[in-house]
Formats: structure tokens, C-alpha cells, sequence
């Protein structure tokens, strides 16, 4: 018979992808978690982890048994929930996730006056490039900067994200101010790299308006990430497209070619469908689109 104790070990080592990474979430020595793991391999009487100088990679049998242990710890989270939210408050772990820029910039300093209104519920951010499988239970609710394909997916529009261009003040006093997107030819512009993600949107349109159909623009630097190229833009490195709601947060970078508009593109609070009457969700949700009117005025 599994034992659950060593099951959830096993659960976390194969998220984590090493005893290290295990160890500190579980808040257990890398001895005592190689001793549990070893010993449920074991009763088992298979290897659930290739062991690598770069990490673990679970065997095929290690598979198999992730997936029940995936099944069974989202139950008991699913448990702990509904036990919470029987309560007068909804309570409970929420486990939310999106893109690195907008989950590191917009939303956490949003998710202060929620944390504050509702104590109980213990969130979670997971920022990454990459889509979590919502309908998988990876995470309990996305923010996502593109329209989800997934059928069974509930998808609620938050609001608009627009590109302009922006540069800081250092960069244009060294450069000087492009007045056409002809000028952009004699300027270090910052590019997304899509080589590990393409976007939906063309990214990359100052790119393209310093190119021209001529020869190609070479950029200053390339980012896989937009957050990246942020920073890289408040540094001075070159002139960038970033999302209104980056610049809005700072008042450091200067507005290039105003007249010129980049990419538009929907963000949506999306959850599955079996989480429809969670209570964390539903306060999360109605607390963003009050924040988002409130941010308009």
C-alpha cells in the first residue's frame, strides 16, 4: 500500500526536479527526502528517477505515478478549499499565474490590497513565458495576455494592453529625439527575442518601421522577455516597446513617436470550469475589474 507521506515527498521531488529544490520546499533534509524516495522505489520495486549531475528525470513507471499523485494532491487541495470556504470568508491556497513582466510589475502591486482585504486566502504567483495547464489544475487561475484556446476554459476580457515606444531621458539627451520612424535607422532599438516564445502580436514593429523594406536593422539587444527589456530601456540601452501599463508606472521613461501606435492585444482572467463557484476566484476576479475601473479615472 502507498504511503501518502512518501507519495507527496515524491510529488514535490518530481516538481522540483532535484533533492535541493525539494529539500527547500518541503523543509527537509536532501538525506532524509533521498532516504523516503529510496525507499518508496523500494516497495515499489522500480526506479521512479533517472539521477543526473544536472538533476532527476522520472523514469516510466515514474510517470505513471506522477500523474496519481498530481490526481490525488490537487483533491486534497480541492478538500482544504471547500473545507475553507464553507467558513463565513473565502480561505484557501490560490494559486495564480501569468507572464513574467506583467505578473512582476501590474499585478503584484495589486495584489497587496487583496492580500490585505483577505487574509485567508494564501496566494500563490507563478510567473513564466510558458502556459501552465490550467485544466491540469498546474494553477487555479491565469491571467493571460492572448485569448486561451482551451474549449473548457472560463475566460472573463480584464482590459486593453496597447505598445507605444519609450526611451529614457539619459538615452535621448546622448542620441537625440527621432521625429519619424525614418530617424528610428540611426538608433539602438531593443528587440524581442522570439526564438524560445513568439508573441501573438508584432512585438518587434520598430523593427520592422526602422527596416522599411531596406536593409535589416540590427538590434542593440535582443530579450526573451519583456520585463527584460524594461529594465534594459530604464538603463538607457535604446528605444523599446513596452505596454502602457509599464510606462504608466514609471515616470522616468520618455514617450518616442507618440504619434505612432504599436500592437493591441487582450489580457483575460481565465479558470476552469470546475473552479466556476469558487469563492477565491469570484473575490479575485470582481477585486481586479474594480482596480481596473478605478485605475481609468
Amino acid at each position: 500500500m502507498l504511503n501518502w507521506d512518501k507519495l507527496r515527498i515524491f510529488h514535490t521531488v518530481a516538481e522540483a526536479g532535484s533533492f535541493t529544490h525539494a529539500s527547500e520546499r518541503l523543509r527537509l533534509t536532501q538525506s532524509s527526502i533521498s532516504r523516503q524516495i529510496s525507499a518508496l522505489e523500494q516497495s515499489l520495486g522500480v526506479a521512479l528517477f533517472h539521477r543526473h549531475a544536472r538533476g532527476l528525470a522520472l523514469t516510466e513507471q515514474g510517470e505513471t505515478l506522477y500523474e496519481t499523485a498530481q490526481e490525488l494532491a490537487t483533491r486534497v487541495r480541492d478538500a482544504e478549499a471547500a473545507i475553507g470556504e464553507s467558513l463565513d470568508r473565502p480561505s484557501g491556497p490560490l494559486r495564480i499565474t501569468t507572464s513574467v513582466a506583467f505578473g512582476s510589475m501590474w499585478l503584484t502591486e495589486r495584489l497587496k490590497d487583496f492580500v490585505e482585504m483577505y487574509p485567508e486566502i494564501a496566494i500563490s504567483l507563478i510567473v513564466r513565458e510558458d502556459q501552465l495547464n490550467l485544466s491540469m489544475r498546474q494553477a487555479d487561475v491565469a491571467i493571460r495576455l492572448e485569448r486561451p484556446e482551451q474549449p473548457d476554459l472560463i475566460q472573463r476580457p480584464l482590459f486593453t494592453l496597447k505598445h507605444a515606444a519609450y526611451a529614457a531621458p539619459d538615452y535621448l539627451e546622448r542620441w537625440g529625439m527621432p521625429h519619424r520612424l525614418e530617424d528610428l535607422k540611426g538608433h539602438k532599438l531593443l528587440a524581442y527575442d522570439e526564438t524560445y516564445y513568439s508573441t501573438v502580436t508584432n512585438i518587434n514593429w520598430l523593427l520592422d518601421a526602422a527596416s522599411n523594406n531596406s536593409k535589416e536593422h540590427y538590434p542593440a539587444l535582443r530579450v526573451n522577455n519583456i520585463y527584460g527589456i524594461f529594465r534594459a530601456c530604464a538603463a538607457g540601452m535604446g528605444i523599446a516597446s513596452l505596454p502602457d501599463y509599464m510606462a504608466n508606472m514609471t515616470s522616468g521613461l520618455v514617450p518616442v513617436l507618440p504619434e505612432h501606435e504599436g500592437p493591441q492585444y487582450q489580457a483575460y482572467f481565465v479558470y476552469p470550469e470546475e473552479m466556476r463557484n469558487s469563492r477565491r476566484i469570484v473575490v479575485l476576479r470582481d477585486f481586479l475589474l474594480r482596480r481596473i475601473k478605478e485605475d481609468k479615472r
